[in-house]
């Protein structure tokens, strides 16, 4: 069983508070996910991010598969973190931890994913060359539009 991780940090010019607002709000994931990825929020965001929300979603992440996406918010430490965890989706695991920090100028955003993927050495087979790097897309293009929308230090 392999289990992968993703690790990104990035600076912008706003106050923890800002940061947390835009963030912790899961509407804004749609703002921060490539419009290819037909990133669209079923059900879930009636509420402030708490503890035990589940959010539905549905994406198509690869060869224009709708897939439904279901996340559980496990963890919510206001203006600081909050955990995301796949409870239905496209891999056999998915744990996101999203961390706020206090810096000179500013906030940095810091996201540590951990994942596994379904269907075993096949999955492992097609890791480095379909998943790892769209991954790293998905991330970039949320590194460029969250420098768009409130600069960078």
């Amino acid at each position: 069983m392999k289990i992968y991780q993703l690790h990104t940090k990035q600076q912008l010019p706003i106050s923890k508070k800002e940061a947390w607002e835009f963030l912790s709000a899961p509407e804004n994931l749609k703002v921060i996910t490539p419009d290819y990825m037909g990133f669209n929020i079923m059900s879930g965001t009636d509420r402030a991010m708490y503890p035990g929300q589940i959010i539905e979603y549905i994406v198509t992440p690869v060869m224009g598969i709708k897939t439904k996406w279901v996340t559980e918010i496990t963890h919510v430490k206001d203006n600081h973190y909050f955990v995301d965890e796949q409870r239905f989706g496209p891999y056999s695991l998915w744990h996101h931890k999203h961390f706020i920090n206090e810096i000179e100028g500013g906030v940095e955003m810091e996201d540590i994913v951990h994942y596994k993927l379904p269907l075993g050495f096949i999955g492992q087979l097609v890791h480095p060359f379909l998943v790892k790097p769209k991954l790293n897309e998905i991330f970039e293009y949320r590194r460029k539009k969250l420098v768009e929308l409130f600069g960078k230090i």
